[in-house]
């Protein structure tokens, strides 16, 4: 199935119902006096984190999605019931913006996570309502409010704590076939990545990140050449990016120059994306005669004039893979602990020993 990251919809939430002008009529009460109920709730739209979802496929055949109106007010002091509320199931990660100004309004990142992304309007009130003393005999109403309506765009980023970065048939796919329990198609030839392919690495019990295969990017990809350019925007959140280079292209082709051509993508994409944690991975050492194997990185280390660390693996014989593993989770694991808010500790109690 193809990759659906970005969607367009229409939500309307319920408008209230009407509330109503009646009067008691019972047998020996000439003047009952005013029974009008109010109107109910227009139903709310909700949006749902749900994490079995990876893909906004049935939104894009599915725009308009309207929650019901509340009922109208009605005699014998009876309000309307209120509108039923729709619950619409987004994977996790999806940022709702205004499709019109671009606004960012809300943002799915745990699942589970509910929010009301279209209120349904308040019911009118009834004529009870507007009894008073010197008002016996209101016949005052008032109409139900329009519940919110909204055109929305839906953006999809994958959550990943580890984003391979290469250009296409550098092993990215293998690689992550390697490391996780991802399936992803793989033939000797570019773009076999056709959308993003989340994999779970399993470090050991209760230990684990999750890595994403992207499509393979070329030079031009942030002005919107090949296939890349549609899933930079992936990269964003992850923790670390692993940049995957062939360092036994079959073409002849100069690894460094391949390199740097990925690289200056990413700088004029965004340089926050530049900016983050990236590890060289050189892949299919297995390629290359063992002796030879030393001087050809260094080279490659050298004219790429990169400091960072380096990993020497081949991701079809799954040489050097685990150290790549075992490093990427320990960067990611003190990650999160650097993240984690400080514990408030009351000044009061500071320094005394816990009861």
């Amino acid at each position: 199935m193809k990759f659906v990251d970005e969607a367009f919809i229409d939500v309307a939430a319920g408008d209230g119902g009407n509330g109503c002008v009646s009067f008691r009529h019972e047998k020996y009460k000439e003047f009952g006096g005013p029974d009008g109920g109010d109107g109910g709730r227009g139903g709310h739209v909700f949006a749902l984190a749900d994490p079995n979802l990876n893909t906004l496929v049935d939104y894009r055949f599915s725009r308009r999605h309207d929650a019901k109106r509340g009922q109208h007010g009605m005699g014998s002091d009876m309000f309307g019931a209120a509108g039923d509320d729709i619950v619409l199931k987004m994977p996790v990660g999806t940022i709702i913006s205004d499709a019109e100004t671009g606004e960012v309004l809300y943002e799915l990142l745990q699942p589970g996570e509910m929010i009301t992304i279209a209120k349904g309007g308040d019911g009118g009130f009834g004529n009870l309502r507007f009894k008073s003393a010197i008002n016996r005999a209101p016949r005052q109403k008032t109409p139900g409010w329009a519940g919110e309506r909204k055109s929305l765009k839906l953006e999809l980023k994958v959550l990943a704590d580890v984003g391979l970065l290469g250009l296409p048939n550098a092993g990215k796919s293998t690689l992550i076939t390697a490391v996780s329990n991802a399936r992803p198609r793989i033939a000797d030839y570019p773009f076999t990545t056709l959308h993003p392919n989340l994999g779970v690495v399993r470090v050991g019990p209760e230990q684990s990140f999750v890595v994403a295969d992207l499509p393979g990017l070329i030079e031009g990809a942030s002005e919107g050449a090949g296939l890349g350019h549609q899933f930079l925007r992936h990269l964003q959140r992850t923790r670390l990016l692993w940049h995957v280079v062939d360092l036994a292209p079959f073409d002849d082709s100069d690894p460094v120059a391949q390199a740097k051509a990925i690289v200056a993508e990413l700088k004029k994409y965004d340089q926050a994306l530049y900016d983050k944690p990236r590890w060289l991975v050189l892949n299919k050492i297995d390629m290359i005669p063992v002796e030879e194997r030393a001087a050809r990185v260094k080279d490659f280390v050298k004219r790429f004039r990169y400091k960072g660390p380096v990993f020497e693996i081949s991701a079809l014989t799954r040489e050097g893979v685990q150290p790549l593993i075992q490093s990427a989770y320990q960067h990611i694991k003190s990650q999160q602990v650097a993240e984690q808010p400080p514990v408030y500790v009351d000044p009061r109690f500071a320094g005394e020993a816990p009861q």
